[in-house]
This record gives structure tokens, sequence and C-alpha cells, in this order.
């Protein structure tokens, strides 16, 4: 039996992971859950798994929660002191890792640090500070195992054979809701129409991220420092059905996928039984149905991010953690009606450049610049918006 803990168990991620749990009762043992704002969900979940520990991240919330909400059994902390805690803690050995942005970065620092296994779903983790977690997992026996569908398709695939002979790895997009759009479309694109993602049910930020395709550029990032790859052995294609979840092709020329249905219950539950494979609530491929599997290259002029992300991939140091952090803001501008849909990936581009690139930098100076491209990302977007207000 392991414990677990779930870090953003309120979000899309971790709901799908709670579902998951009914079915794995003589496996796994829920000792905790996370949420950074959100705690009447916090608390029906609480009433629902019996945790010892419910965290919320936000400790201005301490005054107005309900704690009388949460079942008596169920210890309510606060802050992000508190996450950290519970990700580190002796009576977790399984932390799911499923907090928005860069925000996970320290739950997942302090797992790593104390050796736990990290269903890692939050990429923005291994994009801000990849060598750096993978080093800290080497040194402390913590093990990386991948939630996105796209990383978890690369991880079983790879399983069949030895990572030497890997000559490259393809990552699939949907392509998002923009894929057949013009520039000229493009210009005109509202918050309401990127948040309606064709395929996938995801929480806001990374929907938006779906539609510039900067999430397919932070996964290209995340897929580097996870497999150990170099920048030219990863290549994205798009392909609408969502069905493909990525593969990996051999140096004899074996192409080896993984093939579900857009569901991410699969990936996660493999991430918590690896290396098993027990029954699902996924949904099944329906082989009785006519299936048609289409795939084309990405509009790299269309969407630079995606360009972004390879060239970050490449350069490493402190590419990553200025690219996040900027991206991080320009879309809650966007969200906030405060700038266009293709000033998001402008913002990052004139981010990134302003910055003073360091090749090998420490864990605070990541920090540090990740505050630096926060305010350097608000200052651009207030004069974009000025500039068009005028």
């Amino acid at each position: 039996m392991k414990r677990m803990a779930v870090l953003g168990s309120t979000g899309s991620i971790g709901t799908s992971c709670l579902d998951v749990l009914p079915g794995l009762q003589d496996r796994i043992e829920l000792v905790g859950i996370a949420a950074h704002q959100r705690w009447r969900e916090l608390a029906q979940q609480a009433h629902q798994f019996r945790p010892r520990v419910a965290v919320i991240g936000d400790p201005q919330l301490r005054d107005q929660v309900d704690l009388g909400a949460f079942p008596s059994g169920t210890k309510v902390e606060f802050g992000p002191d508190a996450v950290a805690k519970l990700a580190a803690s002796a009576d977790v050995d399984i932390v799911l890792g499923a907090i928005v942005g860069a925000a996970g970065l320290r739950s997942a620092w302090a797992a790593a640090e104390a050796g736990k296994t990290i269903a890692i779903a939050n990429k923005e983790t291994l994009v801000v500070a990849g060598p750096q977690v993978v080093d800290l997992a080497s040194r402390t026996g913590a093990k990386l195992i991948p939630v996105d569908s796209e990383h978890s398709a690369i991880f079983q695939a790879l399983q069949a054979g030895q990572r030497s002979d890997v000559r490259r790895i393809i990552l699939t997009s949907s392509g998002g809701p923009f894929r057949s759009y013009s520039s000229e479309q493009l210009q005109e694109v509202t918050k309401e129409a990127a948040l309606k993602h064709p395929k996938w049910v995801m929480g806001p930020k990374i929907t938006i991220d779906s539609a510039t395709l900067m999430n397919k550029a932070l996964e290209v990032i995340e897929a580097k420092w996870l497999f150990a790859l170099e920048a030219d052995q990863i290549e994205v294609v798009v392909h609408p059905q969502s069905v493909v979840h990525s593969f990996v092709e051999f140096n004899d020329g074996s192409v080896i996928a993984q093939l579900s249905p857009p569901d991410m219950k699969l990936p996660i539950q493999y991430a918590l039984t690896w290396p098993d494979r027990v029954a699902c609530p996924a949904p099944k491929m329906d082989w009785s149905s006519i299936w048609q599997l289409n795939f084309e290259p990405p509009k790299r002029d269309l969407f630079p991010a995606l360009d972004l992300g390879f060239e970050v991939a490449r350069n490493g140091g402190t590419c990553g953690a200025v690219l996040n952090a900027a991206n991080e803001v320009a879309v809650d501008r966007f969200l906030a009606g405060q700038l266009n849909f293709l000033d998001i990936p402008r913002a990052c581009r004139a981010v990134l450049d302003a910055h003073n690139f360091e090749p090998q930098p420490s864990l605070s100076e990541l920090i540090r610049l990740d505050a630096w491209a926060r305010q350097e990302t608000l200052q651009w977007t207030s004069s974009r918006s000025t500039s068009r207000r005028s």
C-alpha cells in the first residue's frame, strides 16, 4: 500500500486523479490533498477520502475558511510552507504535482529532496528548473514519472527499446481551436473562442497555452530534461484526433506509439501504478468503428510560440524560467481582456530577448529571474495596452 498526496486536487488533473483512486483502494491510500483557494471543493474531497491533511495554499484565506466544513479527522493547514511540508512528509510515498504554473516548483523540489516518487503533471517545474530538479532526483533517489498524456506516451513507448537506440521522439498536438485559422483570423481571436478546446477539458491557463501552441513549446522543453534528449531529437506534429498521444522512433526505423481516447485518467493512473497496468475507468478504443488518424506539420509561422520552445530547449540555462514567467503573465493579461491573442508570444519574445542569459544558474537565480520576468512582462503588456487605446 502506497501513501499519496495530491497537490492541486481541485484542478482538472487533480479531480481526474481522485476519479481513479476508488479503483486503486488496494494499492494507494490518499493521505493528503492541497488546493490554492477552492477550499469548499477541498472540504468535499476531504469528506469523500478522509485524508489526514488538507492544505489551503493561500494563507490569506485563513480567517475566511469554515474549518467545520472539513471532517474531524482531517487537519487543515495553510500556506505554501504547508504544501511543501506535505510533499516532503514521511507519511507520503507518491506526490501528484498538479499545481498550475511555476508555483508548483517549490513543492516538487521538496518532494524530490525527500526522495519521493513524483507523478509530475506540472510541466513548468521542468521548464523552469529542469537540470536542477533532475540532478536533485538522481542524488536523492526520487523518481519522476510523467503524467502529461504526451510524455506518458513517450515514457511508455521507450520501454520497447534501449534509450541509447532512440533516434527521436515526436510529440503530438491537437493543433488547438485555431489550427485552420489564417493570420487575419488570428488577429480577431477572443477569450471565449480560445477557451473552447476541441478535444480536452482543462483549466483556463493550459487551454490558452494549447491555443497558442505554447503548451507544446513547454512540453518540448520538459521532454528534453525528462528524457535526457537533445533539442534536435524532438519534433512536433499536429494530430487533430488526439488518439496517438506521441511516439518514439528508434535507430532501426521502428516507430512505437501509444494510443487511447483523449482522457487524462489513463496517464494519471499509469503514473501511480507503474510498472503495473490495472483496470482503468478511462474510456477504451472502439475498434468496431471506422477510424481515421491524420497528421500534419504545425504552422510555425502563425504560431511562433513553438519556435520559442525549441530555442529554449537548445539554450537551456535561465531561458526556461524567463519564458515560463513571461507566458504566465501574458496569458493572465489576455484572460483579463488587456492583451491581444497574438501579443502573448510577442511578449514572451521581447522579455526573453531582454534578459541576461546565464548558462548554469542556481535555483535562487532562477527564482529571482522568474520575478524579474513577471515584472518586465507587466511593463511590456501595459505599454502595449496603452498604445492600443491611444
